[in-house]
């Protein structure tokens, strides 16, 4: 097969994973890796991760498939870091939406899904390393069904959607304390969009690093 994926960002941590999978499926398809849209060509299937240029129509139209990995359980969660929402929502199963791309975001027929699990210890690094795993797997299995798979349609009036994430939301209270804040901490980006917060004058980055388990969590 003939597969083209677009990853706008080469300093986002799922792009080293990228390069080391088309390098593994190289050995049998085709695979080229860009990160911008003029770089694209024509194929069997255009991946979109983590892509944040518009891939209209008249790109599309050279591929058989264009597809797309959201982790929400579409269509509830179109939009925007939608595992971020959830996670700060509380939420600890999200479901990872393989669909096809369309012009209205998030709208396209849904190919598989596949649910991760977030424990509340874990840090950024490790939801990333979940969920960038099972973005994998669907890739693969986009693959794997391209001839044969029969896409369920998504239907407008179950959807809601999540706004886009600004630097400001991860903005800490010092005057809340950390328990309460600590999903806003964990889910953070500490190399792209640190949480932090302004006390005394300044601002300052907040980094947090999971050193071993604890016996007393936190309690005298």
């Amino acid at each position: 097969m003939n597969i083209s994926i677009i990853c706008s960002d080469t300093l986002h941590p799922i792009y080293p994973l990228l390069e080391e999978w088309k390098n593994t499926q190289n050995q049998n398809h085709s695979v080229r890796l860009v990160s911008r849209k003029r770089d694209l060509t024509h194929g069997d299937i255009l991946f979109l991760i983590s892509c944040h240029e518009i891939i209209d129509d008249d790109i599309r139209a050279n591929f058989s498939k264009t597809l797309v990995i959201h982790a929400s359980d579409l269509p509830s969660g179109r939009g925007w870091s939608p595992h971020i929402w959830q996670i700060l929502e509380g939420k600890r199963k999200i479901m990872v939406s393989l669909i096809e791309a369309e012009d209205k975001i998030d709208t396209g027929a849904i190919w598989k899904k596949i649910p991760i699990y977030i424990e509340p210890h874990e840090l950024f690094n490790e939801i990333n390393n979940k969920l960038f795993d099972i973005e994998l797997k669907l890739m693969n299995f986009a693959m794997e069904k391209f001839n044969t798979i029969h896409p369920k349609p998504q239907f407008d009036k179950d959807a809601t959607y999540y706004r886009k994430r600004t630097p400001e939301d991860s903005r800490i209270d010092p005057y809340k304390s950390i328990s309460d804040q600590f999903d806003l901490i964990r889910i953070s980006d500490p190399d792209r969009y640190p949480a932090f917060m302004d006390y005394n004058g300044y601002r300052y980055n907040i980094y947090i690093e999971k050193v071993n388990p604890s016996n007393n969590d936190g309690k005298n």
